[in-house]
């Protein structure tokens, strides 16, 4: 899953990202409103984290550009407006949450989880891949009660994979989902992920759960064999 911090006092900055990026998260920051929107313009991100007190544009503002442009996007508002009528007017204006600075990270943390849990699998934490189960609150792979060792990375390829099952995922969409700003990544790096989370889970199905579509990209394949085109 990928978020975008938009925060301008950048200690805290760098205390969210870090945070959510030990989760697993790919994470991109901004400090003020219109690099925000520029970012928002060019990446399909699947949460922003946005501060109400920005400079060179509003976070109100900012989110009425995304409730315009991307009403599906989920946003949590983070901000030291803690009044009841300042949380009203961003959760009207279409703010999914929020939360008053100071906060818990543990708390930011769980807000996090349930924004997306809803946006992909309305209140359930858990998912099950054959006799895999995948819980997204600890985010762990488990089988029989033992948990299968997957990377952060590898459970973030698990997980889009998962959420996006019906289709194939191509190698850019990955990219711009699992990975974030920072990353130097490309496509012989993708396969390289794939083989070791291929590699671990066939030693727990007995068989490829990963399809590739050559060209195309990847799926998952809950069955014996696997259908490469």
């Amino acid at each position: 899953m990928r978020i975008l911090v938009v925060e301008d006092e950048l200690d805290l900055q760098e205390a969210i990202a870090d945070g959510l990026r030990i989760d697993g998260y790919a994470v991109d920051t901004c400090d003020n409103g219109e690099d925000a929107y520029e970012l928002l313009y060019e990446v399909n991100y699947d949460l922003v984290v946005l501060d109400l007190n920005l400079p060179q544009m509003d976070g109100l503002e900012v989110l009425e550009k995304i409730r315009d442009e991307k009403p599906e996007l989920k946003v949590l508002i983070l901000s030291a407006r803690s009044s009841v009528n300042d949380k009203v007017k961003g959760l009207d204006i279409g703010g999914n949450d929020y939360l008053a600075k100071p906060f818990d990270f543990a708390e930011l943390e769980a807000r996090i989880r349930n924004l997306l849990r809803r946006k992909f699998v309305q209140e359930n934490s858990m998912l099950s891949f054959d006799v895999i189960k995948i819980d997204l609150s600890k985010r762990i792979t488990v089988v029989n009660d033992n948990e299968i060792a997957l990377t952060k990375k590898e459970f973030a390829l698990f997980e889009y994979l998962l959420l996006h099952k019906d289709r194939v995922v191509s190698q850019e969409e990955l990219i711009e989902h699992v990975w974030d700003q920072n990353a130097d990544i490309f496509s012989g790096a993708i396969r390289v992920h794939i083989a070791t989370l291929r590699k671990k889970l066939k030693a727990v199905l007995n068989y490829d759960p990963i399809g590739t579509k050559i060209g195309e990209g990847y799926f998952l394949l809950e069955k014996s064999g696997n259908e490469n085109a």
